[in-house]
């Protein structure tokens, strides 16, 4: 080992190493890594350690924060590029792919008209808030910021939508009738009565 890799060490051993807690506390934070907090960790300590100088390095927590940050959004391009890459690489292989024949495609359209018109008869911050988390892939940190609502609010929208959802596809698509419903729904519909008047 050089010395200049002796003196690199020790640098990140005063002034990386003690924040690896604090790190690792953000990333349990973050609900959508694209990589497991462990493997970010070690990915930020080979990215500093390969660093030609460190002599332009004058806050290290920050630095080794936005290395991690870095490298998630790098893995999150990456796994959305090898997506596309991959489907690229069937076509030029020239793989026989069972393709759906026109009745399973005119099942599969309806089924989407279903699932779009049950989204789309959600209460309006209801639908938005699943569309943004569930169709966009928002996180719930940005669905709130986005919608001006608080985090709270946001997941119980999607609590909301994710009920009523399985409950309309529970029963083939068709609304409940009004003796099988539950209490909860007496209560939405008295709470929508309310804010209506």
């Amino acid at each position: 080992m050089n010395p200049d890799s002796k003196s690199r060490w020790r640098w990140l051993a005063a002034n990386i190493l003690p924040h690896e807690p604090a790190l690792r506390a953000w990333l349990r934070r973050k609900q959508d890594l694209p990589i497991e907090a462990d493997d970010l960790v070690q990915e930020a300590y080979a990215t500093l350690a390969s660093l030609n100088t460190v002599d332009h390095i004058h806050n290290p927590k920050a630095y080794l924060f936005q290395t991690a940050h870095s490298i998630a959004l790098q893995q999150l391009r990456r796994d959305r590029v090898v997506s596309i890459v991959a489907i690229a690489d069937v076509d030029e292989l020239h793989l026989s792919i069972d393709t759906p024949g026109p009745e399973q495609q005119a099942a599969s359209r309806q089924e989407l008209r279903r699932v779009v018109e049950a989204i789309d008869s959600l209460p309006p911050q209801c639908g938005e808030v699943f569309r943004l988390r569930k169709v966009e892939g928002l996180s719930q940190r940005e669905v709130a910021g986005h919608m001006g609502l608080a985090e709270s609010t946001v997941e119980k929208h999607m609590g909301r939508a994710i009920r009523t959802l399985m409950d309309l596809f529970g029963r083939g698509g068709k609304p409940a009738s009004r003796a099988s419903r539950t209490d909860t729904d007496s209560n939405d519909e008295y709470e929508q009565r309310t804010r209506d008047q």
